[in-house]
């Protein structure tokens, strides 16, 4: 009992003003957040309806929402009615103790606020919770037919990419809900009597047995489903040597979970019958023998069969498993197709050897896209606030009839060079966009090892833009601004720098946007609401806007394209190509599940990662099923995004398909020219040759025994990455003709450093998809692998990158190169499967250590075996290995470099297996020198590795000593 004291009240009654104030601020404070949120919701279905894919938002929204709802009601009403019934079928007159007394003192009176308070809390977060997951209560509900069968419980493999998700979740909410309704049962009954602990005895109400009984019960229900789902989740469950039940899983962990299941329900009609009869016994004892069965079946009967049965016998047993492994993993990773040759690869360099090679040899690469970037900069770049792309991108266009491989990139915008002409104005109204792509052949250089240009200037000018209608400008790039506002009504005077060069002598030339690229803000509404999601107060008093302005923003292609896609993982690398006279990034989609039955999981992010791409960004990364299902423009100029159902048999396309209605076009609408420029996508390839390292082998057992495993080599030039793939024109062994393809390399797989980096394997894809409007080329993605006989010891890249460094002639000249406070660049190390064996191709820059930077291309390294040759093109780099006549004609024949691109240049060297022999016809003078700084060189190696800096720098001074020497006599 509580007394309150006599004597008149003497609080003070609220003062009506405050209370009034208070209102209103809460009012206004309430109505700001809902103007803030009201405007983001606005903008972005402003950004969507003008790109057309407004449908994609509505679409979310909806089911968010929905979700949202579902989920609270889900939980608030079950946790309601829990509350509800446990206070309401309460005992009125239960002797209560005095601490109990106490808790419904404190409680009372804000029982009717955590009545209602309680279920909307936890609705709220079940809510929310259960919105995250609208894309898998989609997918269960738009799910398609695979026709494809699981091979152990023979359903459609569509039941483990769409429904098997969906009742996980299901099951998943449904013992969160439990659980709590549990909890605030007990709660709830013990503050109001209905339960009561004292003198080591619990007492129960007949009511509170019932309640907490009936949800005991639902919740082992809900958990006899969850193991007998559990079945189904072994084939896609990560095992000790592959995803997928094993024969323990088969034969003891799936009849275990049937087992459990079963007990769990009766377990829980047992507890309906204690809500019946009122014996807590019989349940209890069903529980704890259900922990128990758990304990034996669920964990020491598999153990024990894995450990006395199937780890003596491991073939024996495992290899019907593996093969469902083998057979579920090609097929999911789209590697089951691959065609294997086996390749005893010769060794041996004889003259004429690459004559039948000859169409691959002329399109070898020697501009390396990842190296020639500053050069290209420097020479197109034209004023400080433009930039290109790093490393440049690969592409080919069709020259004259004949397909030629170029490096390209687009020259965009850079407005942190504009130092202090950077204002609101210049940033948003003046310097908007890019202007013209810049296009290099690949295979080709200029006397003086720049590239030759197959598209360049401002104005822009070249091969590739002959189109009258060409549209150079690029508002939408990899480095746009955040945000530019452009377009004015006809007739007023242009605001746009659109490149820095005029007529008649004038300074400039500016433009005005004339697309449908962004929202409209010429209205004060739509400048209001873009001033708040861009805080920028410029957008709202800024005279520069007019009726006919508009915003462009989101306007990195692959930013656009997720949004529009968001069921999409792209690729890493989008690449502009000019489409029909205009400039069109092209990007990749693809579809990701790691759900598919028997397929085994890849980490998405390692498999990816390299050189090239050093730390990948993903939203799922461990995946066991992926395609290409979506090739995707974004246009360089206008924004405007299209899909393509590249791949419109893939069942998640078709599901999203459902999803997002009319969001899709089919390939039979590609342009001809767009399906010249479609590549086998980057990413795709580097993900299934991290399978194929493992799954190239078609028996169980060799795939148990792992007596053939591979692995993707390190870069040669960066060790610390894996090498990337490269794109290249080339004829494999069984083609007919040269294709624009992709490639990589395999070696042994090793543990720690103890590898041997010899070739074992060569994957090369198609990646030309034809220039047929609306027909894919017939061998595009046809994967060709190279199997090297044993027998023959090829030398893989890092064992070839390792020659070029240690052999004396090739030493002898890099220092001769580096003189001058020159810094030497490797290039990329290209493989190519001609002559009867591999060819190693390695273009090599010098660029200035410090100041500008030009790298340019100076010699080419070029192995074949272990014989080496290292000259100033490629064409006689290879007539040098190839006894005098290589049979080919290499891309750079007829160049004849000029001086200055071959510093300090001696007689090249003949082919050498690595000893120090020196070049016929090197006289006695120059061969006593060269053998001197040889061992020069050596010393002052070793005294760098000691740390013996003074003796290095003497050896140094001698090396240079040495070499004027060596420039007299040659000038002699």
């Amino acid at each position: 009992m509580t007394s309150t004291p006599a004597g008149p009240a003497t609080s003070t009654p609220p003062n009506p003003v405050r209370r009034t104030i208070a209102i209103t601020v809460g009012v206004l404070v309430v109505l700001v957040i809902a103007f803030f949120a009201f405007a983001g919701l606005y903008t972005d279905w402003q950004w969507y309806r003008q790109l057309g894919f407004d449908g994609v938002l509505v679409t979310q929204w909806t089911a968010r929402v929905v979700m949202f709802l579902v989920g609270f009601a889900a939980m608030a009403l079950p946790v309601f009615a829990a509350i509800q019934l446990a206070y309401r079928l309460r005992p009125v007159y239960a002797r209560l103790s005095s601490q109990l007394d106490h808790y419904q003192e404190v409680v009372e009176p804000l029982r009717r606020l955590a009545m209602w308070g309680i279920p909307v809390f936890f609705g709220f977060f079940a809510g929310f919770a259960a919105s995250a997951q609208w894309e898998t209560v989609w997918l269960w509900a738009n799910g398609v037919s695979t026709g494809q069968k699981d091979p152990q419980f023979g359903l459609d493999t569509g039941f483990y990419l769409f429904q098997m998700p969906f009742y996980s979740v299901v099951l998943g909410f449904a013992s969160a809900v439990l659980l709590i309704c549990l909890l605030v049962t007990v709660v709830v009954s013990y503050l109001y009597g209905s339960v009561r602990v004292g003198q080591r005895e619990l007492r129960i109400s007949k009511a509170a047995r019932i309640q907490l009984a009936i949800v005991a019960a639902l919740y082992l229900a809900v958990q006899a489903v969850s193991l007998w789902l559990d079945q189904y989740k072994t084939l896609t469950t990560q095992g000790e040597r592959f995803t997928g039940a094993s024969y323990v899983d088969v034969n003891a962990v799936i009849p275990g979970l049937a087992i459990l299941s079963v007990a769990a329900a009766i377990v829980a009609a047992l507890f309906i019958v204690t809500a019946i009869i009122g014996r807590w016994r019989f349940p209890l004892i069903g529980t704890a023998l259900l922990i128990v069965s758990s304990l034996v079946v669920g964990v020491a009967y598999p153990w024990a069969v894995s450990q006395f049965q199937v780890a003596p016998n491991l073939e024996t047993y495992e290899a019907p498993y593996v093969e469902r492994n083998l057979e579920a993993t090609k097929f999911a990773y789209g590697i089951d197709g691959l065609e294997k040759t086996p390749y005893e690869a010769v060794t041996t360099a004889e003259q004429g050897q690459l004559r039948a090679d000859a169409d691959t040899t002329a399109s070898i690469r020697i501009m390396d896209p990842a190296i020639i970037g500053p050069t290209v900069r420097q020479l197109e770049q034209y004023r400080s606030y433009y930039q290109f792309q790093n490393p440049l991108d690969v592409d080919r266009y069709e020259i004259d009839g004949k397909t030629q491989d170029a490096v390209v990139s687009v020259r965009e915008l850079n407005l942190d060079q504009l130092g202090n002409a950077q204002s609101w104005y210049n940033n948003t109204l003046v310097y908007t966009h890019g202007y013209g792509v810049v296009a290099a052949k690949g295979n080709e250089r200029t006397d003086d090892g720049n590239p030759v240009f197959l598209e360049r200037g401002i104005p822009t000018a070249g091969d590739l833009t002959q189109n009258e209608e060409y549209e150079p400008r690029i508002y939408f790039g990899e480095s746009s601004p955040p945000y530019s506002i452009v377009g004015a009504p006809e007739g007023s005077d242009p605001v746009e720098l659109d490149y820095p060069r005029g007529e008649d002598g004038a300074d400039q030339t500016r433009t005005t946007f004339a697309g449908d690229g962004g929202p409209n803000i010429g209205n004060p509404f739509n400048r209001l609401l873009y001033a708040l999601k861009f805080q920028s107060t410029d957008i709202l008093f800024s005279d520069g806007i007019n009726e006919e302005s508009q915003i462009l923003y989101d306007r990195n292609p692959r930013d656009r394209v997720q949004k529009v896609a968001p069921y999409l993982e792209l690729d890493s690398d989008p690449y502009p190509s000019v489409v029909d006279g205009r400039v069109v990034w092209i990007i990749d989609g693809y579809t990701l599940s790691n759900n598919y039955p028997y397929s085994s999981i890849v980490s998405l992010r390692d498999a990816i990662s390299d050189t090239t791409n050093t730390q990948p960004r993903v939203a799922l990364d461990d995946v066991n099923y992926i395609r290409n299902s979506v090739k995707a423009t974004v246009d360089a100029y206008d924004g405007s995004v299209t899909l393509y159902a590249w791949d419109d048999q893939d069942p998640l396309l078709q599901a999203w398909q459902k999803i997002y209605p009319s969001t899709l076009k089919p390939v039979s609408e590609m342009s001809g020219d767009l399906m010249s420029h479609v590549r086998y996508p980057t990413d795709l390839f580097k993900v299934q040759r991290a399978m194929l390292g493992t799954y190239h082998v078609d028996d169980a057992q060799s795939f148990i025994r792992r007596d053939n495993a591979w692995r993707t080599p390190q870069d040669p030039v960066t060790p610390a990455n894996l090498q990337p793939p490269y794109y290249l024109t080339m004829q494999m062994p069984g083609q007919d003709q040269p294709s624009f393809s992709m490639f990589t390399s395999f070696i042994p797989a090793s543990v720690g450093d103890d590898e041997r980096n010899v070739l074992l394997g060569y994957l090369a894809v198609d990646s030309n998809a034809g220039s047929e409007a609306g027909k894919k080329g017939e061998d595009y993605g046809t994967l060709r692998m190279l199997e090297i006989g044993a027998d023959v010891s090829v030398p893989g890249p890092g064992q070839v990158q390792n020659e070029f460094r240690s052999n004396a002639s090739v030493a002898r000249e890099v220092n001769l190169l580096q003189q001058g406070q020159s810094d030497v660049l490797n290039g990329n190390l290209l493989t190519l499967p001609v002559g009867g064996g591999l060819l190693y191709v390695q273009p090599v820059f010098v660029q200035a250590s410090s100041g500008t930077q030009l790298p340019q291309l100076r010699k080419i390294l070029v192995s074949f075996g272990k014989q080496v040759a290292f000259e100033d093109t490629l064409q006689q780099a290879l007539d040098k290995l190839f006894g005098g006549d290589s049979g080919a004609t290499a891309g750079d024949d007829g160049t004849t470099p000029t001086p200055s691109a071959t510093p300090g240049a001696t007689p090249s060297p003949e082919p050498t297996d690595g000893t120090s022999t020196p070049p016929a016809g090197v006289g006695d003078e120059t061969a006593r020198l060269l053998q001197e700084a040889r061992e020069v060189m050596l010393a002052r190696d070793d005294a760098m590795q000691k740390g013996d800096w003074a003796a290095y720098g003497e050896q140094d001074e001698r090396l240079t000593n040495i070499i004027d020497r060596l420039i007299q006599l040659d000038g002699e």
